[in-house]
């Protein structure tokens, strides 16, 4: 009989960190028994994300499965796909699907690739009944997306980073580097596919990876991943705190009709911008599901601290005009 590997740092960092991620859930989602699906690449960070849930899981009391993605992008992708599936398969986790999909063109290849594997990704957890998608997103993963959101000015919201547990998604190794992924599955036995994607310079995130991320530890000395992940966590609980207190103030002084719903003029504009601002975004996501660039909130809130007798603002199948004292969000054909 086989010995088991021998549990190294890496190995128990990695599997506590999923222990963590999975006993922090509401049992009362799932309950006893509840399926988690990690989302497999076979690349080394999924793959230790893999077999650490395949470990952990059942003591947990959850049941673990996997789902492969097959974008179709590279040629034997589908072979690659398939040994993703059978390492799956042999780590113990079921049920385990491949899902092929077809990735479009619209925001480039990055963003439709995304779009395409989230859209698959979500539409087999509901049909298998699934608690969680387990992502295997990383620290260093963590501190490209902020400094990605950065460089794009997308605001703080976007500076906020990736969330542990944001349903249907749960990010197990956001405290883990990258470096220890593949630790674990050399410790493990365990091949890992490099995605050549990932060598690729034409994609942003590949070139914050290599040069810039690198390029700051050189100057700034070691820990610069870590503190972008730490300015994360820290933003990100300003930004729900004040997402609760905007949503409050928003009930309490919105008037609702079949229409949409109305905001008094008078109380946003006694505010500060930072606070009417966010109002606005949480009227529009919350009454229509419709998430605001920062261009689209300034344009709406022009028409409480810019008032000229503008016109109606027109964003995605919503209308904002301002009337009888009231900014007025309503449904557009």
């Amino acid at each position: 009989m086989p010995s088991r590997p021998r549990l190294t740092p890496a190995m128990a960092d990695i599997r506590r960190a999923v222990r963590e991620s999975l006993t922090a859930l509401d049992r009362g989602e799932g309950g006893d028994g509840a399926l988690v699906l990690v989302a497999l690449s076979g690349g080394a960070d999924s793959l230790a994300l893999a077999a650490a849930t395949a470990f952990e899981a059942p003591r947990a009391g959850f049941r673990a499965g996997a789902l492969i993605v097959d974008h179709g992008l590279q040629p034997g992708s589908d072979d690659v796909a398939a040994r993703a599936a059978q390492q799956a398969t042999k780590l113990g986790l079921a049920p385990v699907e491949v899902l092929t999909v077809e990735v479009g063109a619209d925001g480039g290849p990055e963003a439709a690739a995304r779009e395409a594997r989230r859209t698959a990704l979500q539409s087999s957890a509901e049909r298998l009944g699934a608690m969680r998608i387990l992502l295997a997103h990383t620290l260093d993963d963590q501190a490209e997306t902020v400094l990605l959101g950065l460089a794009r000015g997308s605001g703080p919201d976007s500076l906020t980073g990736m969330a542990v547990d944001a349903p249907p998604y749960l990010r197990p190794l956001l405290g883990i580097r990258r470096d220890s992924t593949r630790a674990f599955c050399a410790d493990s036995g365990l091949e890992f596919w490099d995605d050549p994607h990932n060598l690729d310079p034409r994609y942003a995130r590949v070139r914050v990876r290599h040069d810039l991320l690198p390029s700051l530890e050189t100057a700034l000395g070691p820990g610069v991943a870590e503190a972008l992940s730490r300015t994360a966590d820290q933003l990100r609980e300003d930004s729900e705190a004040l997402d609760h207190l905007a949503l409050e103030w928003a009930e309490e002084i919105a008037e609702h009709s079949e229409a949409g719903i109305a905001l008094p003029v008078a109380a946003l504009h006694g505010q500060p911008s930072a606070l009417r601002q966010r109002v606005i975004r949480v009227a529009a996501l919350h009454e229509f599901g419709l998430t605001l660039t920062r261009s689209q909130t300034l344009a709406v809130a022009r028409l409480v601290s810019d008032w000229h007798g503008q016109g109606a603002v027109h964003l995605p199948g919503v209308m904002v005009e301002r009337r009888d004292g009231l900014l007025r969000f309503a449904a557009s054909v």
